[in-house]
């Protein structure tokens, strides 16, 4: 059942029960399309792809927004992957000239893409960043132009020197004083506190690590990838499903809200790791049973029901009271890639 505004996106439910939709700015809103696109390459049914391209449409004009740092999630996960499934040539466009917007962002002297423009940050650089590159790199291999895989490789090798913990946890925000390129502050906004393991941030980040060894083939990546799945995986409140408390140091666990759209991240990430990794099969077990958990009645939504959003019990941002609990689009997105990844290592 498709929203007849074809300018507006699914997001997540509202506490009353109806959809949350947001306009193309929202960074939330490459994942619908992106899922319509999945679910062509799940099903080779067309109509899944006309839905994916109508909703790529209204997403285009964002080629052009200097004000974000999201456009690898709003066009990379929308036109992306309509053009590996599609070759149109309009979406290597597109995309290449929101390559050329979003390295606008960065500053040589910080060695990383800023991530928001909002108080009371200074030049804040998130976790979440890591997520943006992909697409940096999609830039150089199809326009010759060596500047996009630059900016994404030092932006990842800023990340890795001033993100991590000596467990290998992760920071939401480092914050940049732009004077000298030193660090102001390493805070949270969307966990516990500023020195707890927000579960989408390791998430985010051991996705964008496995991604960047794949890219750059660089065993320092991989190294932290491993790193940073061993803190996840071995994690004494990971409870027995495998799907993350929201925080893995929230004050109330167990009764503190899961985040299955972190569990779908870490699952997708997983089945990539476990690629490259001399101890693959671990972390192919660990995928596979993160995917039999969210594909179970407990987190799995019954057809026509929950708005039509796949999987329940996501958490987006909980310090604000915002989307707990809740059907979440981007749970969708990485739920259905991690199933591909699945199929496609299982055939």
């Amino acid at each position: 059942k498709l929203h007849p505004d074809k300018t507006t996106y699914p997001r997540s439910i509202n506490p009353d029960g109806s959809t949350f939709l947001v306009p193309s700015r929202d960074w939330t809103s490459g994942f619908y399309p992106g899922s319509m696109w999945y679910m062509y390459s799940y099903t080779n049914d067309q109509s899944w792809a006309d839905t994916a391209a109508a909703r790529n449409a209204g997403l285009e004009s964002v080629k052009f927004n200097t004000h974000t740092h999201d456009l690898g999630f709003v066009l990379y996960c929308s036109f992306g992957n309509g053009l590996k499934l599609t070759e149109n040539p309009e979406y290597a466009q597109i995309l290449l000239q929101g390559a050329q917007t979003l390295i606008k962002r960065f500053d040589p002297k910080i060695g990383s893409i800023r991530s928001w423009d909002f108080a009371p940050w200074e030049y804040p650089v998130i976790i979440d960043n890591m997520m943006n590159l992909e697409m940096l790199f999609w830039a150089t291999k199809y326009s010759g132009d060596s500047t996009f895989y630059d900016i994404a490789v030092k932006h990842a090798d800023t990340s890795m020197k001033n993100h991590f913990r000596a467990d290998y946890s992760s920071y939401h925000v480092v914050d940049y004083d732009t004077l000298t390129g030193g660090i102001k502050a390493k805070k949270t906004h969307q966990g516990y506190s500023d020195e707890s393991a927000w579960s989408r941030g390791q998430a985010w980040g051991l996705y964008g690590f496995t991604m960047m060894y794949r890219e750059t083939g660089d065993e320092k990546y991989l190294d932290l990838a491993e790193k940073i799945a061993a803190f996840i995986l071995n994690h004494p409140n990971l409870p027995e499903d495998m799907v993350p408390y929201w925080d893995f140091n929230a004050p109330n666990i167990p009764n503190a809200p899961r985040d299955a759209s972190a569990a779908a991240i870490t699952a997708s990430a997983l089945l990539e790791l476990g690629r490259y990794s001399k101890t693959g099969s671990t972390y192919f077990d660990a995928a596979e049973k993160i995917l039999i958990s969210l594909s179970s009645p407990a987190y799995l939504a019954k057809p026509n029901t929950n708005q039509g959003f796949i999987l329940m019990h996501s958490t987006g941002h909980l310090p604000k009271d915002s989307e707990i609990d809740t059907a979440i689009n981007y749970a969708d997105y990485y739920y259905l890639e991690a199933l591909l990844r699945y199929k496609m290592l299982n055939q």
